[in-house]
């Protein structure tokens, strides 16, 4: 491991060099944009690159999550390179950042038998798993107006995001089947969960949302969008509100040469499957959320 450097991301270069690794690793999922990634900066977040004989076979996250109280860690290692001491090395470097901003524990998802090994070593255990829904995008008809709100998207009416974030997002979060509650700021709602507002839908009654859904196209792969958060007021549920909203964004997609779509449904969330199966979702992977203690302990182990 002498001739490997572990080295913080801080130009664009580095940035897209970070991204190249997430696209390797996870071709199946979409990659934020360079764009997207700078709007994601803030103190306290961590961005590394691994590199051996100046090539780059590496990178990792560190971060607050999403859960309250938790930093995120997330080391990532491309095939060619694994078992070589460079996932070790990013997360320890990740973990140790992680307590350095005052965080006791950590966590990060995992979706293949190796890297579940990897992370029990350094004593990560499961605590939950979310189920990949895909589906194929055909000729999709719009759905009708539905009587009693109406659907519009937030390029047309952009001041109601902020307002889904008080009235829709924050009281549906509790009902996601989760370890522990969501702590999305108002900047990540405005920022990564919103990424184009043509394929973000508001349902509005009396000029106030009532539901989300939409799509976050893909940045390098425009065929194919990942299913954005789908929230609906608890008391517009049974309605067929998430349904409308869905069905929207398949035709929007079907409008802008979008061929495939997924989506993350915590295997818990049963209402959220049986949705998606309704709409012609097929299951894809299952992906382990594990969780652990911090400091980590650190052994001597293959990366």
């Amino acid at each position: 491991m002498n001739d490997l450097v572990i080295r913080e991301a801080v130009s664009d270069a580095d940035y897209e060099q970070w991204r190249q690794v997430r696209i390797a690793v996870l071709p199946y999922e979409r990659c934020p944009s360079l764009a997207e990634l700078r709007d994601l900066d803030k103190p306290g977040r961590l961005m590394l690159l691994a590199e051996r004989d100046h090539n780059v076979v590496g990178h990792g996250l560190s971060d607050e999550s999403n859960e309250s109280g938790r930093a995120a860690v997330v080391p990532r290692v491309v095939p060619e390179a694994r078992r070589q001491g460079v996932g070790t090395a990013l997360l320890l470097a990740l973990a140790d950042h992680a307590v350095a901003q005052g965080y006791d524990r950590t966590g990060c998802t995992v979706d293949d038998a190796g890297s579940v090994v990897f992370a029990e070593k350094f004593g990560f255990a499961e605590v939950s798993r979310q189920v990949e829904q895909v589906r194929r995008i055909g000729t999709e008809p719009w759905p009708a107006q539905p009587t009693g709100y109406q659907v519009v998207s937030v390029a047309e009416r952009p001041e109601l995001w902020p307002l889904a974030y008080e009235q829709v997002a924050l009281p549906t979060f509790p009902d996601m089947d989760v370890p522990s509650l969501l702590n999305v700021s108002a900047h990540d709602w405005a920022t990564e969960w919103l990424t184009d507002p043509e394929a973000m839908f508001v349902a509005v009654a009396d000029d106030q949302p009532i539901g989300v859904a939409g799509l976050l196209p893909d940045p390098d792969k425009p065929e194919r969008a990942e299913v954005a958060y789908t929230g609906v007021r608890r008391e517009w549920r049974g309605k067929s509100v998430a349904a409308t909203l869905k069905r929207t964004s398949m035709a929007w997609a079907a409008d802008h040469g979008i061929t495939d779509i997924y989506t993350w449904t915590q295997q818990g969330n049963t209402a959220m499957r049986a949705l998606n199966e309704h709409l012609g979702f097929t299951y894809g992977i299952t992906s382990i959320d594990v969780r652990a203690a911090l400091p980590l302990t650190k052994q001597e182990i293959p990366g």
